[in-house]
């Protein structure tokens, strides 16, 4: 990362300047054309991408096609022309693009939470008779509540690794949490919080060692942080896809199982669509073969119609030059914190070793709740994490530099007179 030092005594006209010198000699800079921007749009700059992704342009053509013509046209002839096979198909994109995955061990489908506490009891088959559950204080909410409520359905025990908010899980600390009686281990592979990138293929070992498998939180990685589950023998993983991966809100979620785990385990919401053979309607469960048996309902087929474009995307650029860009931009907003921001009391909550961090930065400061709504107002959109930090997401595909140094300028102006306001109090 740049020296802070020599970062704070650049002056705002440097700084402009390089942020224009970062936009032309960027090769993915072709891509922000492809989302849509409303003309005479309030937002200046949108620093949330690690929430909710842009939509594109061509995922608006594409869903008005497919509503016109696959939907209308050919109405419930659709699930035998393919739709059926959609779950797998589309899973298997997201795997090759964003997973480091061969075929045959992704689906999509349900939400996060859902495919989370799927995988999570399906994974349990494989420990009987172990009775610990490891998982980190400061992951994400949802994963911390449906561990506690599979540890009390189960008769489970939660151990819990603390978690530095400011930081992440390390190698270090699940080597200190397992042992003989792990049953599973839970983990994100980018901290929400923080931004921090854990070690997935040294943890994976570590919980292999003590004979239980992990699986893995990738919403903060699939489609910014090129993620490698296969070469990990990784043996579980979830992820929502309206992030990084431009699905919209409220867009379904993909589950990864290992295929040595395929036949070993199964999720516990037996569903029509996940039984061999559904259109028989027979009586009695008997899972689909493969990876096909994480599904329960009808799938999600019009909410995958954007994913479509989006991997359409993330496959001609390439995870790579996403990630590449994706520290780039990191680097230049931490470059801007430490000109305009740390002098005035805001703490950089974040890794500023590159190989650490994910996709976002964090900055924390006391009145960063009331800021956010402030930044909101001015067309400057980040979001707020309790109890005092505000994230800079960054998507690489759709966010420029300017739109970075743009952003920070706001935030710094608004940083600075808060920091006069709060001297003149005194």
């Amino acid at each position: 990362m740049t020296d802070p030092v020599t970062s704070s005594a650049r002056t705002q006209d440097d700084l402009a300047r390089r942020a224009q010198e970062l936009d032309a000699a960027d090769p993915l800079r072709a891509y922000r054309d492809h989302f849509l921007t409303p003309e005479g749009g309030d937002v200046i700059a949108y620093l949330d991408g690690n929430s909710l992704g842009r939509p594109l342009a061509a995922t608006a053509e594409r869903m008005e096609r497919f509503v016109a013509e696959e939907w209308a046209g050919r109405l419930i002839r659709g699930w035998t022309d393919g739709w059926l096979d959609w779950p797998q198909s589309v899973g298997d994109r997201i795997a090759a693009a964003a997973l480091g995955a061969a075929a045959g061990q992704t689906v999509v489908a349900d939400s996060t939470t859902v495919m989370l506490y799927k995988l999570a009891r399906a994974a349990l088959d494989l420990t009987p008779g172990r009775h610990e559950i490891v998982l980190d204080t400061d992951n994400f909410p949802t994963d911390r509540y449906v561990l506690e409520g599979i540890a009390a359905e189960r008769g489970l025990r939660l151990r819990w690794i603390e978690a530095d908010p400011a930081a992440g899980v390390t190698d270090e600390q699940v080597a200190a949490a397992v042992g003989p009686d792990t049953a599973l281990v839970v983990l994100s592979h980018v901290a929400y919080r923080s931004g921090h990138l854990a070690d997935g293929a040294a943890i994976t070992r570590t919980a292999h060692a003590a004979g239980a498998p992990v699986l893995w939180d990738l919403c903060h990685s699939a489609g910014s942080v090129p993620v490698r589950l296969d070469a990990w023998e990784a043996d579980f993983a979830v992820g929502c896809t309206y992030k990084y991966l431009n699905g919209g809100p409220g867009a379904p979620a993909f589950g990864y199982i290992a295929r040595r785990h395929q036949d070993a385990t199964q999720q516990p919401v037996w569903g029509w669509m996940g039984r061999k053979d559904a259109f028989e309607m027979e009586q009695g469960y008997v899972p689909a073969p493969g990876v096909r048996s994480a599904l329960s309902g009808t799938p999600p087929i019009l909410a995958m119609v954007p994913l479509l474009s989006s991997l359409d995307m993330l496959e001609e650029a390439g995870i790579e030059a996403v990630r590449a860009k994706s520290v780039q931009l990191t680097e230049f907003s931490l470059e801007l914190a430490h000109a305009w921001l740390t002098e005035h009391g805001v703490r950089v909550a974040s890794p500023l070793a590159a190989d650490e961090r994910g996709g976002h930065v964090t900055l924390c400061r006391a009145d960063f709740r009331e800021l956010t709504q402030e930044l909101w107002k001015r067309g400057v959109v980040p979001d707020f994490r309790a109890p005092d930090g505000i994230r800079i997401g960054l998507a690489p595909l759709s966010t420029s530099y300017d739109e970075v140094y743009r952003g920070m300028a706001v935030l710094a102006d608004l940083v600075r007179a808060g920091a006069k306001t709060s001297a003149d109090a005194r």
